[in-house]
């Protein structure tokens, strides 16, 4: 890959950074990048190791989490404030992602991460996916 695509699939990556919560395809990130919806795909996961969608669930997720440690927000809330439609597959891939429903999640007691500075708690608490074995993923480690 050379360098002049690493730099349009940066600018893709950015924009799923910070555009998270908007409504995002892999068409509209492909035009992000100036490549085709296939060449992009392909190119964003050699380069990052995950399809871009993959990776716009794991921001979601990741937000979704800093949400609901604080509580104020009903999940459903914050589905639609991550920019998911539709609460069932939030649910399903919080879950598949964090190792725990996001109703659990919401309810758990987070005071002990509460004196963590937030890059940190970034880092710390970023959704991880599982590898699959024998079709089936392995559950998540709770923190």
């Amino acid at each position: 890959m050379n360098l002049d695509d690493l730099v349009r699939l940066r600018r893709a990556k950015d924009t799923i950074d910070r555009d998270y919560a908007e409504p995002l395809d892999v068409p509209a990130l492909a035009r992000v990048a100036l490549m085709s919806a296939g060449h992009f795909s392909r190119s964003f996961r050699a380069a990052f190791g995950e399809t871009p969608y993959s990776y716009l669930m794991t921001r979601r997720i990741e937000r979704a989490k800093a949400l609901l440690r604080r509580g104020d927000l009903s999940v459903t809330e914050v589905c639609f404030a991550v920019g998911c439609t539709s609460l069932g597959s939030f649910s399903s891939r919080f879950t598949e992602l964090v190792g725990e429903s996001p109703s659990a999640y919401r309810s758990r007691d987070h005071a002990d991460g509460a004196a963590i500075p937030a890059c940190m708690a970034k880092m710390h608490t970023r959704p991880v996916r599982q590898p699959v074995r024998n079709g089936e993923a392995e559950p998540a480690p709770r923190p």
